[in-house]
């Protein structure tokens, strides 16, 4: 197979792809308009082998990955367009990020909750929201092959020092680890790990199979390069000494997992994704696979039953299918919860025992995963029931909680509590998760 080349495509070169011609004049001011607030980055193979060019705007993959106007408020998409059409750069800046800081660039306490401290300091590049898991964001991942237009992470890629999750080396993290022995699971995540050469994505990882570390049980690499960029596990460069470092993990007995991210089955369809599949498996990475449920993307149960069912068929464990969170441009993409649990729903019921793996609607909120079990009347009432599947503190988890029925909701936030004044969690949830990131070395 013939080595294809990484090329990123940004605003800033869109004009020189083939394919860019063939979109409207509003199209073209679209993505460079909302592409100064929301990052845009794709590539050759999203731009030619992922998108249906003749169902342009309405194909999924292009709403996945290009800019869409709709994803701002009208009168934001006029100040930026003033803002671009002003040679003055300092205003355009404070423009683009009062705009940027409307839009929640860390939901889910991911600033204010999540970062770890060690003998009083916090640890830059970490979050650890449960205790059996650390997530670490190596800085030279903090980027991707693509970028998903509803990325939730969106503020990593924008250039602003004070929202970005980076750690420049493994130091800190290893520290963190030994003083935390309750911790079995690390999350390589960002970004996409797997943009990383693979001679840096050791010097991250190597640390971590020390023996000091055997608590350290499995590896995780959250990555949507398998759809984006499968090429990195097949003819990039270095694509033999990635497998070779993941056999090495494997090899000092700690389990690896590649979170893989597919949002719409055509990212499946490329035989060169089906070779990296198998070359990850035959060296006995295992692969789970979830998504994010996005109006005009994947808000249909056929499309999510027939990724499980392909994804299955390919060897791989469908795991989550969440909602869209709090942040960005979420009311372009978001579907209610009771939608939501009815397109889970229909697929769910579309497939076999080994696709019904997979857990949703989850959204990862402030307190925790929280699962959409079903709608049941009570009491003469309807009720959503949720349950923790994660949670801050651990005495929630699997225990199940009531919701009012809320048509319009879409965040946990939106929903108050069936039969009680609040939910169980809500006194507690400013305090939980103060021990669980305290370090000692002591």
């Amino acid at each position: 197979m013939q080595p294809y080349t990484y090329r990123a495509i940004t605003r800033h070169n869109i004009h020189k792809v083939p394919q860019y011609d063939r979109l409207k004049p509003e199209q073209k001011e679209t993505i460079q308009i909302v592409s100064a607030i929301f990052p845009f980055r794709t590539n050759p193979h999203v731009v030619e082998h992922l998108i249906d060019w003749d169902d342009i705007p309405n194909d999924p993959i292009f709403q996945l990955t290009f800019p869409q106007r709709g994803m701002l408020k009208e009168d934001e998409y006029d100040q930026i367009r003033q803002a671009l059409d002003d040679d003055h750069l300092e205003r355009q800046r404070k423009v683009f990020r009062r705009i940027r800081m409307g839009y929640n660039p860390h939901p889910a306490g991911q600033k204010t909750h999540n970062v770890p401290r060690l003998n009083g300091e916090r640890i830059p590049g970490l979050q650890h929201k449960y205790a059996e898991t650390v997530l670490y964001f190596p800085a030279q991942g903090q980027t991707c092959h693509a970028y998903c237009s509803y990325c939730f992470r969106w503020a990593q890629f924008i250039g602003d020092q004070d929202l970005r999750f980076a750690a420049r080396s493994p130091e800190q993290l290893v520290a963190y680890l030994r003083a935390k022995p309750q911790v079995t699971d690390v999350l390589f995540t960002g970004g996409d790990p797997a943009v990383m050469k693979t001679k840096l994505m050791r010097r991250h990882i190597e640390p971590l199979l020390d023996p000091s570390l055997a608590h350290v049980q499995t590896i995780r690499i959250g990555t949507k390069a398998l759809s984006y960029w499968p090429y990195r596990f097949v003819t990039d460069p270095d694509a033999d000494d990635l497998l070779r470092l993941f056999e090495e993990i494997i090899a000092s007995g700690r389990h690896l997992a590649i979170m893989a991210h597919f949002s719409h089955q055509r990212e499946m369809e490329p035989p060169i994704v089906h070779k990296a599949i198998r070359r990850l498996r035959d060296i006995g990475v295992e692969i789970r696979m979830q998504a994010p449920l996005m109006r005009r993307i994947n808000d249909d149960p056929d499309v999510w039953a027939t990724m499980w069912r392909e994804g299955v068929r390919l060897g791989m464990i469908p795991y989550y299918m969440f909602i869209s969170r709090d942040t960005g441009p979420q009311n372009y993409f978001e579907v209610s919860l009771a939608q939501a649990w009815r397109i889970f729903r229909n697929a769910y019921s579309q497939v076999s025992g080994l696709g019904r793996t997979v857990r949703g609607p989850v959204m990862s909120a402030m307190p925790g995963k929280v699962m959409i079990n079903g709608l049941a009347t009570i009491r003469g009432k309807q009720v959503f029931v949720l349950q923790f599947l994660q949670g801050r503190d651990a005495k929630w988890v699997g225990r199940p909680f009531l919701a009012r029925f809320d048509p319009a909701a879409t965040w946990l936030t939106d929903l108050q509590a069936a039969f009680t004044e609040e939910f169980p969690h809500q006194q507690q949830i400013e305090y939980v998760g103060e021990e669980l990131v305290e370090g000692s070395t002591a």
